[in-house]
Formats: structure tokens, sequence, C-alpha cells
């Protein structure tokens, strides 16, 4: 409703948000798309042009991009890259639910417990700093197609909590099952949020599958410790191969499934956490691009023909 009357406002109000300012936007717009033309059926109806204040249009997400590598500029580079998602099956979710009512049901519920959950987060990694003195952060909640939000979270931390050596990395995140015997609630939490597909020669038919490869580069390869340089921007991070396997999805598993986290984190939200350390600096375009990607889009083309013959 509020998304509504924000669209209603941006189209009665044009002159008062100085839409005028813009004339050679809109010519260009009208060139490109030929709205000029009288015999063109595009040119039915008129075009309104959003504010950058209305959250999440594409003048939104730049301004949001912008400001972000202002920060860059200024702290420098992302130092982890922090991804949390909802989990459907919390307490407070789960607990709230009607009889015959599935979580998809109540986004509103789902929207208030993450939000929640997300505050509380941002106070352990910012105020308890759970990876160390932070400088800066930003972030922003996205919602899957099925209804769950999640939040990509880039964190710059002070000078004195960078993380220099392969001993900070292995401090902070780990990409390997834990002892089932010494800790079996954080073992359940990586067999239950922190196992991607399983998906290559295991599973074929994996959503992640392109190409008879994985989109995730999913399985990595085993490490006996972890490499702070790598190509990709990111570090390689120890992946034993005496650990233990795991059947998920019918499918016995390994450390070469397991997606980075936090095991502090991880075991105290009980959700999809997963932390990345950004160990080159060619990762900060892509980082701040890929947090204010914006929505989903599609392109649609309409014809006028026979099916068949076309």
């Amino acid at each position: 409703m509020e998304s509504n009357n924000n669209l209603n406002y941006a189209r009665k109000n044009q002159r008062a948000l100085l839409a005028d300012a813009y004339q050679g936007l809109v010519d260009h717009v009208n060139q490109q798309h030929n709205l000029d033309a009288p015999a063109n059926p595009m040119a039915v109806g008129r075009r309104i042009i959003l504010p950058s204040t209305f959250v999440g249009s594409p003048r939104y997400m730049k301004g949001c991009y912008h400001d972000a590598m202002a920060i860059v500029r200024k702290y420098g580079k992302p130092d982890l890259f922090v991804t949390f998602t909802c989990n459907p099956r919390w307490p407070e979710i789960t607990q709230n639910l009607g009889r015959w009512t599935a979580p998809t049901d109540r986004s509103d519920l789902i929207a208030r417990v993450f939000h929640a959950k997300l505050k509380v987060l941002m106070q352990d990694i910012v105020v308890d700093c759970v990876f160390g003195n932070v400088d800066a952060y930003v972030y922003t909640v996205e919602f899957q197609k099925r209804g769950l939000p999640h939040a990509h979270i880039l964190i710059i931390l002070k000078e004195d909590s960078k993380l220099l050596t392969v001993e900070d990395v292995d401090n902070v995140v780990c990409a390997f099952l834990p002892d089932l015997t010494s800790n079996r609630r954080l073992f359940d939490c990586v067999t239950s949020h922190m196992i991607h597909g399983p998906c290559g020669t295991l599973n074929a038919n994996s959503p992640c599958m392109v190409d008879n490869k994985c989109l995730k580069r999913y399985p990595k390869e085993y490490s006996d410790e972890t490499v702070y340089a790598s190509n990709n921007g990111y570090p390689t991070y120890r992946r034993p191969n005496n650990g233990p396997v795991v059947l998920v999805r019918q499918l016995e598993v390994g450390n070469e499934f397991v997606v980075p986290h936090n095991p502090y984190l991880l075991a105290k939200y009980d959700a999809h956490i997963n932390v990345e350390v950004c160990s080159t600096v060619k990762s900060v375009m892509y980082l701040d691009k890929y947090v204010y990607k914006g929505h989903n889009a599609a392109t649609m083309e309409v014809w006028d023909g026979d099916e068949i013959s076309k």
C-alpha cells in the first residue's frame, strides 16, 4: 500500500518533483523507443519519471551504489562480505503461525522477525566486534521469489583488526564440517544451512548447474591450509580431506560442499550466514554492484502473428 501511494504521488506531482529538468533524458528515451511516431502502438500513455528517493527504483540503487563507493574511497576496500538469510523454521515464526498456515503465507511475520534478527546481528558485528573493530559498513535487504528476505553486508575493518595473515582468516571463517562429538549444535547448523547443492557429478540436475558446471564452483578442492592470496578475489579456505561425511538430500557429501561461515554466528542464529573474506581490491566493484544490483528484471516482447509460423 505504501509503495502504491508513493507511485501515485510521483505520477500526480511531476512538476513539484522538477521532472522537467530531465527533458534531455526524456528526449533520449523517446528517440530510443520511437514514441513520437503516431503510428507506433508504444506511444500510448505517458512516461512518469520516478525520483531518486523512491526505494527500489534504478536511480535509488545507483545513488546507493555511489554512496557505497564514496565510503570505499574514504575507508578502503571491504574486508568481509556477509550474506544473512532468513530461516523459516525459527521458533519466533513457527510458534506464531496458524494451524494450516505456511511461513510463505505470512510475509509480514517473516519480515518483522528477520528485521529483529538483523538488528541483533549488526549489533554483534558493529558493537560487540565479533570480527574486530568496524570502521564502516553498508548493507541491503532483498526478498527471494518465495518471500524469504536476506541481507548482503559489506564490512570494512579498522587497521588494528585487518585480516592480514592466514591465522586471522582461520579465526573468522571456517569451511569444513565441525566435530560432531564436541559441538552437536554447530554440526547440525552446518549440515542444515551451510551445505551447497549437492551438485556436480553427484547431482547433475541441481539448479546451479549450467553446461555441466556449477555456477558457484562447487565442489571445492581440498586444502590442508588456507591460502590467503587467490585469483578470484577470495582466499582458498582450509578444507581437509579427512573430515566426516554427512547425508544431505540422500547424497553423501564432505568438506568440499561446505559454504564458508563463522561458527559463532551460525550457532547463535541458526540460519544461512555466508562469510567471505575479500582478499584483493579487484572485488570492490563487484561487491558493491552486487549489493545494489536492484530487483530482478525481465524483458518481454509482445507480437501479433501466427504462433505456428513463428
